[in-house]
């Protein structure tokens, strides 16, 4: 049954229309600010909104947006008693589907909402389960003040730096904010900074001209060219190398980019995104990262929290990931035994919402029954128990060598290191391979020994 969500600060309006809804066999809940059915929208599925334009928090116009942050899908009708042509042009062009004058038609406002859920009934509309799929926004504290900032800075040009650990969804985050500025529909182009070397680099951000090197057989777009008019997203930037970060800060300063073996400017209007899962100011201060170019980036900040920060939201999450895997893999797995939920809730999530995802798919696959047990768990999830305090002086002046020289320390307390080395670093992975004096293939042999999602 389509559920219907109602917001209106009119007591007596709010309950007419809603039993009007209800005698239409349509499930509805009901808002009187919009603070109130934004907490909804964030807690539960809807296929339809309704909402006044004058609210005693904020206008339609300021809710639209907040609303189209947490599910860039979901239907939107404004109402209100201002017949304000100006105001429904706006509302149309920021996602509204339509915009109804009080006092309404019952007739004229049944058809709509029928005509409106018809377009939906065969893709059911959830504020996890938005256009941005694989983005999730939970219900705790720290997922509403995300959300915020989103609307927030979205509608600007502001550059904006993303920091999280791996797999907190900063991607997903700098997707979002694209999909809801006045760049949504110019391209979103993005690029992992860790994979690229100081040659490969400058021609993937910049491009390359033909004949600049030998086997430069044709003109080659960078991606600045190719998000022209739109937004770059550069991820894990505090791996881009330091001769770069020149090439990049001109880039950015001067909306020019130069062609390697050209010798003319290219006009860019691009809007950067940058993400990074360790400390910049901690890489300025030694020396592998450039201060101007940081404060460049740094026009407005977003901090993604772990997951582990984030206990309100761990089984939102999970039930999201749910619903993906049953379509993924044709299933119909309608929910978790308690017990496993217990354990989804107490086990750490290195790896957060990847690893969480990961996890869940996992479990939907071997799942015979209609429900997820600790059975098709990971045996790392079930038999998690909280990671007691290492003394690392101890371990170094027995082994006479450094802490984080994994070749000095037992394999029972390597699992331990690692973990430690990577929250220490924030999931970088080539810092953590530096501090435990091992190359990245190792390191990864690991991560795979000890299952370690990072």
């Amino acid at each position: 049954m389509p559920q219907i969500l109602v917001i209106d600060d009119d007591p007596a309006f709010n309950l007419m229309l809603s039993a009007f809804l209800k005698q239409q066999q349509y499930q509805v809940q009901t808002a009187h600010s919009a603070e109130e059915g934004l907490r909804l929208l964030r807690g539960h599925t809807f296929n339809l909104v309704l909402t006044d334009f004058r609210l005693p928090d904020k206008d339609g116009l300021e809710l639209l947006s907040m609303i189209k942050v947490i599910s860039p899908t979901l239907p939107v009708i404004l109402m209100t008693t201002y017949a304000d042509i100006q105001t429904a042009v706006r509302a149309i062009k920021m996602g509204a589907l339509e915009y109804l004058t009080k006092p309404i038609n019952p007739d004229e406002t049944l058809l709509l909402v029928q005509s409106t859920l018809k377009k939906k009934e065969d893709v059911p509309v959830s504020p996890q389960l938005s256009a941005n799929s694989a983005f999730v926004h939970g219900t705790s504290p720290e997922a509403e003040q995300i959300d915020e900032f989103i609307q927030l800075v979205a509608p600007t040009n502001l550059s904006v730096i993303i920091e999280g650990e791996s797999g907190t969804g900063k991607e997903y985050a700098a997707r979002t904010i694209h999909e809801n500025s006045k760049r949504r529909d110019k391209p979103f182009a993005a690029i992992d900074c860790g994979a690229l070397s100081t040659e490969l680099a400058g021609s993937e951000l910049f491009g390359y001209v033909k004949g600049a090197f030998t086997g430069a057989l044709t003109d080659k777009k960078g991606q600045f060219e190719a998000a022209d008019g739109g937004t770059l997203f550069l991820d894990e930037i505090g791996n881009l190398p330091y001769e770069v970060q020149v090439k990049l800060l001109r880039a950015l300063q001067e909306r020019k980019i130069r062609k390697i073996g050209s010798t003319t400017d290219l006009d860019v209007n691009v809007r950067v995104i940058a993400a990074t899962n360790e400390d910049l100011l901690k890489a300025i201060h030694n020396g592998q990262f450039r201060e101007d170019l940081y404060h460049r980036l740094n026009e407005f900040k977003i901090n993604i929290p772990p997951l582990r920060e984030r206990n309100g939201d761990v089984l939102l999450f999970a039930k999201h990931f749910l619903q993906q895997a049953n379509q993924e893999l044709e299933k119909n797995i309608t929910g978790f035994e308690s017990d496993a939920e217990e354990v989804l809730l107490h086990y750490r999530w290195p790896g957060n919402l990847r690893e969480l995802k990961n996890v869940i798919k996992r479990a939907v696959l071997l799942t015979k029954g209609n429900t997820i047990s600790l059975q098709v768990l990971p045996p790392e999830v079930v038999n998690y128990k909280p990671e007691p305090v290492i003394n690392t002086e101890s371990i170094r002046m027995a082994a006479g060598q450094s802490e984080t020289n994994l070749k000095s320390i037992t394999e029972r307390n390597e699992r331990e290191m690692i973990l430690k080395t990577l929250e220490q670093v924030r999931y970088n992975k080539s810092k953590a391979a530096r501090l435990l004096n091992i190359d990245r293939k190792t390191l990864y042999n690991k991560l795979r020994q000890y299952n370690i999602e990072a």
